[in-house]
């Protein structure tokens, strides 16, 4: 049962995502600390996998990313993921995160046809500021809270990569203010949200089970 889904699944990417069955599924991962892997990110961002004693992930193929492009059939175009970014400006301890955010990092994902972010996470645990709903004209300083970031995020994506379908990944256990506001969001632009639920974690990070959970999760609302 599950090859024959993976198999029409499969074939919704190729008839919908990309739209023509000859040319090749490009995903690009936009994301944090979940997202890396030494040797698979830009070099100079920041990683965390494979961490070593705590966390059992140790192979680049354990990882989501990895696993929800293999059953899509699909390869990596890009993956801009950065241990520890925030989405808006703000980091840890206040500090300023501009340059890393991701904000910052929406130009960098290739020429992708699929989308896939991660984040939200380090905003939640690093306390930034939640700040107003705005959906156009930020200023620089308004960039520094994450409602109005989020927005700026998702419209950059959305004029730079017109073509591309983008989905949002929502870790479980995060503050109820930004839950509420990604999905606000989300609808706003018309992205779906996967709502991640039950993941296994080590030292905060999903685990090789972990794993495998997040990655059916976001297959199923890839395939919906």
């Amino acid at each position: 049962m599950r090859h024959f889904r993976q198999l029409l699944c499969m074939a919704f990417v190729a008839m919908v995502v990309i739209g023509c069955k000859s040319a090749p599924l490009k995903v690009s991962v936009l994301g944090d600390s979940y997202s890396t892997f030494q040797g698979c990110i830009p070099e100079g961002n920041a990683v965390y996998y494979p961490r070593g004693e705590g966390n059992d992930v140790t192979k680049a193929e354990e990882c989501w990313w990895h696993l929800v492009i293999e059953r899509l059939g699909g390869q990596l175009e890009k993956n801009e993921s950065w241990s520890g970014s925030t989405i808006c400006y703000t980091g840890y301890y206040g500090k300023d995160a501009s340059t890393w955010s991701f904000v910052a990092r929406t130009p960098r994902l290739g020429d992708p046809n699929l989308i896939l972010i991660c984040g939200g996470t380090n905003d939640s645990w690093a306390n930034s500021p939640i700040g107003d709903y705005k959906w156009a004209d930020w200023s620089h300083d308004e960039l520094f809270a994450f409602r109005p970031a989020m927005a700026k995020m998702l419209t950059d994506l959305k004029a730079r990569y017109p073509k591309a379908r983008i989905f949002f990944i929502l870790n479980s256990e995060l503050k109820e203010e930004i839950n509420n506001s990604v999905h606000k969001i989300c609808a706003y632009y018309n992205v779906p949200c996967v709502d991640l639920k039950d993941i296994d974690k080590q030292l905060g990070h999903p685990s090789v089970a972990g794993m495998k959970t997040f990655a059916d999760q976001v297959v199923d609302v890839i395939c919906k």
